[in-house]
């Protein structure tokens, strides 16, 4: 028999695979590659405005209903990795910067996502089965996200990226629910800049910003922020 001490810990994880299960979700849509939902901002290669799911439909914050519309999660971080000597070179510190931004690797959170460069589709960095970078352990209230690519961009690596903030109550059903896409996004942007090489470089429009009788992004601007590092650093 489990110890009710573990048991405890996983009730949070429990609960969110059967609200994955359980919630009412949109209608599965394919994402298109038309401009409808690749955003081609200057300098960089064609970027997917939405983190993908497993089905290919825009990812929805399993399925969450926040004030009254489902929920779309938008790519809303580009890393541009112009010191890395190749795309593994990439990944390594990528994960070395989020950790040292306070973002390591923690469990407990839904995966298998992807996300599109410049044609291709990428899958979520980090890849375990339950991972994604976070500031917080599950159990609390957290940023986390996922990244994709490396991609190769001339002489760069460019990743992208998808942040959120959930604020965590687990005497409520339920207990994970969407907060805020934008302190988030804003959160990492900030530490990564403050202790790692990645600097902010600049903000750019991905024109995903949704919000119909249908669909929301809550707070999200439409803005993606840029962090780029310098050569040989």
């Amino acid at each position: 028999m489990m110890p009710a001490a573990t048991l405890r810990s996983w009730l949070p994880a429990i609960a969110m695979l059967l609200l994955a299960a359980a919630v009412d979700t949109p209608r599965a849509q394919p994402v298109a590659t038309d401009n409808a939902n690749v955003a081609h901002p200057a300098g960089l290669p064609a970027i997917g405005k939405w983190m993908i799911a497993r089905d290919g439909s825009i990812a929805h914050w399993l399925g969450q209903v926040y004030q009254g519309r489902h929920v779309h999660e938008p790519i809303n971080v580009i890393l541009i990795d112009a010191g890395a000597a190749s795309a593994d070179d990439a990944v390594a510190r990528l994960l070395a910067a989020t950790a040292a931004a306070g973002y390591p690797v923690r469990f407990g959170h839904s995966a298998g996502y992807r996300g599109l460069i410049g044609g291709d589709t990428y899958a979520q960095l980090p890849a375990g089965r339950d991972d994604a970078f976070s500031n917080r352990l599950f159990e609390e209230s957290n940023n986390h996200g996922r990244v994709f690519g490396p991609h190769r961009f001339g002489n760069v690596y460019v990743f992208v990226g998808a942040f959120s903030r959930e604020r965590v109550d687990l005497l409520r059903w339920p207990g994970h629910r969407y907060a805020s896409f934008n302190q988030a996004r804003d959160d990492f942007a900030r530490d990564l800049d403050a202790r790692t090489p990645f600097k902010s470089a600049a903000t750019v429009p991905l024109g995903n910003a949704v919000n119909d009788d249908q669909v929301t992004t809550g707070d999200h601007d439409g803005q993606a922020v840029v962090l780029r590092t310098a050569p040989g650093r």
